[in-house]
């Protein structure tokens, strides 16, 4: 498993001593191998399974803490790196450029983990997290997924590009334009690296922040540089699809989207008007953190943390009655 995960001193694999942890590949849209983990809590009974989304330029090793207290809390937790990022196939020869073909190539990754790992080799109830891109990616399958999961809990979902020097709009345009004369394999901006945490946008924790920067540092191959001109044109046509109201009409999965008020990322206004036509998302703001939130300060995280664990096991009676049927099927297959 190490050999697939790269755990750090200071990030290890959360410890799975009882059921274990399956790390593997699948074979993802045009034979892209699509790295993916099941980590199995060692309760007695699972409470259900997390299918847990990450954002643009992450990997499961950034998520470790995080699925360790799932698996602490008697969940199980299911994951993996989107193409093009992590230990996943990379779409361009640039390996450090962030780039995919179309934004649906994402849309059938996740439906082919959804039903060929998920749902044969994990715990009902299914509960998705999904944070950023990841969050995209949800709102935008969403209406197909009310058979499939039970609760959906999105951070801060990339509905709007912030904190650069032009605009979203003017953004959109000129990724169009690049993409429109077949130079959409080039980004528009520069490599420049990984930032310092001093001029970083993501969190206020300079702990969280050096450990997933030494995740980096060791194995440079999980990260990324700047997105291609047509991962920008297929994303901003995404949002600009889901964040329509006759889309999100369609979602029937109970959702909750927490928004962090001091994201320069994804601005809180653009979250707050999403919720606002969104009549299966409730709305958290968690005031004054920043775009990663489970990457954030305590006090920031916990809030997150605890809007999550109160959300997702959805009604306590609802949910006994799947660990009271989960049970019968185990002991008869004993």
């Amino acid at each position: 498993m190490i050999d697939i995960l790269h755990p750090t001193a200071d990030n290890p694999i959360p410890p799975g001593k009882v059921h274990g942890h399956t790390v593997s590949f699948f074979e993802g849209v045009r034979g892209t191998k699509i790295r993916y983990a099941i980590f199995r809590s060692d309760a007695a009974v699972a409470k259900g399974t997390v299918v847990l989304l990450q954002g643009r330029n992450e990997s499961i090793e950034k998520y470790f803490e995080t699925i360790g207290e799932l698996l602490d809390r008697g969940l199980w937790v299911a994951t993996f790196d989107w193409r093009g990022q992590g230990g996943s196939g990379r779409i361009h020869k640039v390996t450090r450029r962030g780039h995919v073909r179309r934004f649906s190539d994402y849309e059938k990754d996740l439906s082919t983990f959804l039903e060929k790992i998920v749902l044969p080799d994990t715990r009902l109830p299914f509960f998705m997290v999904a944070h950023s891109m990841g969050a995209l990616v949800a709102l935008s399958q969403a209406p197909y997924l009310s058979s499939r999961i039970d609760r959906l809990a999105l951070l801060a979902p990339f509905v709007e590009l912030g904190g650069q020097a032009i605009g979203h709009r003017a953004i959109g345009m000129l990724a169009a334009a690049t993409t429109c004369v077949g130079l959409g394999f080039l980004p528009l901006t520069r490599d420049n690296g990984s930032l310092p945490f001093s001029r970083n946008l993501l969190t206020h924790d300079p702990v969280r922040f050096a450990r997933n920067s030494g995740v980096t540092e060791a194995q440079a191959g999980l990260a990324l540089g700047p997105p291609s001109a047509r991962w920008l044109h297929e994303t901003f046509k995404a949002i600009r699809r889901i964040t329509r109201r006759e889309h999100l009409t369609q979602i029937r999965v109970p959702t909750i989207l927490i928004a962090p008020t001091q994201d320069q990322l994804v601005p809180y206004r653009s979250m707050e008007l999403l919720a606002r036509n969104f009549r299966a998302g409730h709305l958290i703001p968690i005031d004054g953190a920043r775009h990663e939130l489970l990457m954030e300060s305590d006090h920031y995280r916990a809030q997150a943390l605890a809007a999550i664990e109160a959300f997702i096991p959805g009604n306590s009676a609802e949910l006994n009655e799947d660990i009271a049927a989960q049970g019968t099927m185990e002991a008869g297959a004993d």
